[in-house]
């Protein structure tokens, strides 16, 4: 009777046996005899080459550092060249063989290679060093050291391809400041680069790397690449976007984008744009590495460019993002995290391409990226959904407040990542604008008190998201979320936020507090709890001579109160004029001179609630701010330059009449 052998057991058995030969192989390395360790050096190279999971079994061997005594201890140019070749092929898109091979020492011993006679030799150590400098491990190198910079020209000036390809890769490794790109620039670095760009695929790619990361944000290395021969190379950049090879048009195409988000001047030509988008959208069904670049390219290119986005929506860009989402392979990382960038960009400005992402059955995608193990994606869901949420329609529509969509966004508010954690408090931010019931998923799923902890982190950014959530949370807010809000925070809590160090987080904390106290009397009443120790803070504050758009808060907070009862108005008057009058420096003086219009309205505004003819104080109260100087203050603004200044003024002029004062 024949015997049978079950699937895992004959896996097992075939696990087993590579193990072995791998073993083997391994065990040959440090032969003496040269012809078997040449051997096994090609073996161990074509083995991992584009297999992560060998590559990790050969590591975990010590195949790494025992190559790296190969290439120590020979002399021979044949171990040499495969020494190399398979030190490169640990590191090529794998950064835990990048860590390998920089560990076991080999980096001085690869540069050596470059100065060999034998051109194989050369050739092999210029192509490995250029698999480790495509990992941001690779050592960085200070352009600013006469040696370094010798050492680089040397390079660039090679005739081998390998060696000019090595001198760009080191450029777009290690060029990350804006001095760093001067002295390149300086040096002569780009009049280098662009002669690669009619050199072979490798030194073309190679160089186009090297020139947006030169470019970048320098509006003046822009112009002086653009200046080389009357604009030919930039003309050579732009027709390399019609390149056979899609690497070579994704890299010609985001180094456009860089020179287009630097300097856009350059970019008059709407069929120049229009080709860039069509040409990166056409890259993101790629399925290798340029798709995945082209992605986040497709982003960068539209953002905060309306024109832009709609040359992207009418080259039906989202269904086509949405289609590569639908497909059901899994995407990488790179690839999810670009494409819901971009659909976050182009839902940005454009109603229209809200809408259609909406119709798109989306929801369901987004909500999935929320929870995926990469924290670039899930933040870029999150911008998907703030961008998407900016839509009245859809938000009226409730389609972002049921528990599907609520739960893990509120769960995100735990995130690790503060990246994460931002993001989705700009979500929430424009998500809980619509939420209408005090009895809302986001509150039953304690979105509060996860929002005030957030408001305690010790991130700036954090901070100030979770306030301006808040802030929206309470915006016609009934008294009844106000009160569950208020009762987690207290007025300590808000002394804290209000006097934070961060000039952004204390604006967002008068923001949040300007909407708890508009409304009703009982909402006014919050500012005097503790005997009126948040009212007494915020003039404090106001006295300081804060920055314009935090005093703008502050004085919308005591327009809000001087809504309210004579008790109110009265408590606004005394933070205005406190004793002794030396302590207040006029500061109301100071805002109605501001350049800032918007401040001049809410003094203006502040001054109308006071002074109303029905409220039995109102004449005093006008009395002292006429002795102030605050009312001859507003007689010589009755021109002011903003609309709604003037109007206003007109109406506390027309208040003041009541008062006889003509």
């Amino acid at each position: 009777m024949p015997t049978t052998t079950s699937t895992s057991s004959s896996f097992s058995s075939a696990a087993s046996s590579s193990g072995n030969r791998q073993a083997d192989v391994f065990s040959r390395l440090a032969s003496s005899d040269p012809e078997v360790k040449l051997k096994a050096l090609r073996e161990v190279k074509n083995q991992i080459i584009g297999n992560r999971t060998k590559k990790l079994s050969f590591l975990k061997l010590g195949a790494v550092p025992a190559i790296a005594s190969a290439l120590s201890d020979s002399e021979c140019n044949s171990i040499l060249v495969q020494s190399a070749a398979a030190l490169g092929s640990f590191a090529c898109g794998f950064e835990a063989g990048v860590q390998a091979v920089l560990d076991a020492g080999v980096f001085p011993l690869l540069l050596r290679l470059l100065t060999s006679s034998d051109e194989k030799v050369v050739d092999a150590g210029a192509r490995s060093l250029r698999m480790i400098f495509q990992s941001n491990q690779a050592p960085k190198y200070d352009f600013l050291q006469e040696k370094n910079m010798k050492f680089l020209f040397s390079l660039l000036n090679s005739e081998n391809e390998n060696v000019s390809g090595l001198g760009a890769s080191i450029i777009a490794h290690a060029c990350g400041t804006t001095v760093q790109q001067q002295v390149l620039c300086d040096a002569g670095v780009l009049e280098k680069l662009v002669i690669l760009l009619d050199g072979s695929l490798s030194q073309r790619e190679a160089c186009l790397e090297s020139l947006a990361t030169v470019l970048k944000n320098n509006p003046e290395a822009v112009s002086r690449f653009v200046g080389l021969e009357a604009g030919r190379y930039l003309s050579s950049v732009t027709e390399l976007t019609k390149d056979r090879y899609p690497r070579t048009r994704l890299l010609s195409c985001l180094c456009l984008v860089v020179i287009y988000n630097t300097s856009p001047s350059y970019f008059l030509n709407m069929g120049t744009k229009s080709s860039l988008v069509t040409t990166l959208l056409e890259l993101l069904n790629d399925h290798g590495q340029s798709g995945d670049d082209a992605a986040l390219g497709l982003s960068s290119l539209i953002a905060e460019k309306e024109d832009l986005q709609k040359l992207a929506y009418e080259a039906n860009a989202i269904k086509n993002i949405v289609d590569i989402l639908k497909t059901g392979s899994e995407l990488h990382p790179k690839r999810l995290q670009g494409l819901f960038l971009s659909l976050a960009e182009l839902c940005s400005k454009l109603e229209d391409c809200r809408c259609s992402f909406l119709s798109l059955e989306m929801l369901d995608l987004l909500v999935n990226a929320l929870r995926h193990k990469n924290a670039d994606v899930r933040t870029a869901a999150c911008i998907c959904f703030r961008n998407a949420a900016r839509s009245v329609k859809n938000l009226s529509a409730g389609r972002f407040t049921n528990d599907h969509v609520m739960l893990p966004l509120v769960q995100l508010l735990h995130d690790p990542s503060s990246s994460v954690e931002v993001a989705v408090l700009g979500a929430l931010s424009n998500i809980v604008l619509d939420f209408s019931s005090p009895k809302s998923t986001f509150i039953e799923y304690g979105g509060i008190k996860q929002l005030i902890e957030l408001s305690k982190s010790m991130d700036p950014n954090a901070r100030c998201s979770a306030l301006r959530a808040l802030r929206n949370l309470m915006f016609l807010a009934d008294n009844k979320r106000k009160e569950l809000f208020y009762s987690e925070v207290k007025a300590q809590g808000f002394v804290s936020l209000i006097s934070d160090p961060e000039p952004t987080v204390q604006e967002q904390a008068l923001a949040l507090l300007r909407n708890l106290v508009d409304g009703c009397i009982n909402s006014i009443e919050f500012v005097f709890d503790e005997d009126g120790l948040i009212l007494d803070t915020v003039g404090k504050q106001l006295r300081k001579s804060p920055q314009a758009h935090m005093a703008i808060q502050g004085m919308y907070v005591l327009t809000n109160v001087a809504s309210g009862t004579e008790l109110h108005k009265e408590a606004v008057m005394q933070q205005l004029f406190p004793q002794p009058q030396a302590e207040s420096n006029n500061f109301m003086l100071k805002f109605l001179q501001s350049h800032e219009s918007q401040l001049r309205s809410a003094t203006v505004w502040t001054i109308i609630n006071l002074i109303s003819p029905s409220s039995p104080g109102a004449h005093d109260r006008h009395v002292k701010l006429r002795d102030e100087g605050i009312i001859p203050q507003l007689k010589n603004m009755v021109n002011d330059a903003c609309l709604d200044v003037k109007i206003r003024i007109r109406t506390v002029l027309s208040q003041s009449m009541s008062f006889g004062d003509n």
